[in-house]
């Protein structure tokens, strides 16, 4: 059977559970804090914050189910056509405390209009301070062998689409190296309503794997001043796009979700230098100019 509004709503809760479970283990010493919230028009959620841990700096994993009239606001801002929403997912961000361990968001999403019309979103990618090549490519290894589970197409077009979304279009680079993303997926004659809900999970579970991976690899390098200097610069760039164009960002204000869990994804410290342009051949140019669509990382 299709899976309906609370079943999807129910299996993003244990999704929440396992992810904030698994990175507790890997953090190896901070626990989530947990904050219940309401939604006056309808719904809720649960966010989970985790701070100053041995890998995490801050970071969380919020789950949320709300539902209620569509507003003139979003009708217009969203493009919404319907009287009634119903909206559910998990959203996660990690800021590192280590340079050379990699910012990593994913987000998974159903929603439902009382027309009757559902469809799914979502999507996860890595913004690493530094991108190594190897490591790049492991992410996206994980991520094709996900996609091609259910669908040959999905990898290649939520690659391309994933590079255009999470792009900095003032800055004219990309946000890191990617990943996937999607959005408005509907069922079809080639993938089922509960394919789409499975894959939306499996990202989900596939999140913790990927996430430790790229741990691993940095967690014990060792890095100074100048890194540090580094990545709360790549932050900043990252709230550029988190306040400027991300959709569920503006989604969440329009409907008047909860301020504070909607901006959950901003790091603790960022920064701005006017004009910063690093050293000809340095570590930091050259991770600048890897900051381009369409770069096959399988390769």
């Amino acid at each position: 059977m299709s899976p309906d509004r609370q079943k999807i709503a129910q299996e993003f809760r244990l999704l929440q559970d396992h992810i904030c479970k698994e990175l507790e283990r890997i953090d190896g010493k901070a626990s989530f804090e947990q904050d219940l919230w309401d939604r006056s028009e309808g719904g809720g959620g649960r966010t989970r914050i985790i701070r100053h841990g041995g890998v995490i700096e801050k970071g969380g994993v919020a789950f949320s189910e709300v539902y209620g009239p569509v507003s003139e606001v979003m009708k217009k801002q969203l493009g919404l056509e319907g009287d009634e929403f119903f909206a559910t997912g998990v959203s996660i961000v990690l800021h590192p405390e280590n340079p050379f361990v990699p910012i990593i968001h994913m987000n998974v999403r159903y929603f439902e209009m009382d027309s009757g019309v559902c469809w799914f979103g979502g999507g996860i990618d890595l913004t690493p301070h530094y991108i190594d090549a190897v490591q790049a490519s492991l992410f996206h290894a994980h991520l094709k062998r996900t996609c091609d589970k259910y669908d040959g197409s999905f990898y290649p077009k939520f690659k391309v689409w994933a590079d255009d979304y999470f792009y900095n279009q003032h800055r004219n680079e990309t946000r890191g190296v990617g990943g996937v993303f999607f959005d408005h997926l509907t069922p079809s004659e080639i993938v089922s309503k509960e394919d789409i809900f499975h894959f939306c999970v499996d990202l989900g579970k596939l999140f913790p794997v990927a996430y430790e991976e790229q741990v691993n690899f940095g967690k014990d390098r060792i890095y100074g001043e100048q890194e540090i200097l580094w990545r709360n610069l790549r932050r900043g760039r990252y709230v550029e796009f988190n306040l400027v164009y991300d959709r569920g960002t503006k989604f969440g204000l329009l409907s008047g979700g909860r301020t504070e869990s909607i901006l959950m994804s901003l790091p603790e410290t960022a920064s701005w230098e006017y004009n910063f342009i690093p050293s000809q051949d340095s570590p930091e140019a050259k991770t600048l100019s890897k900051l381009q669509k369409g770069v096959n990382w399988l390769d």
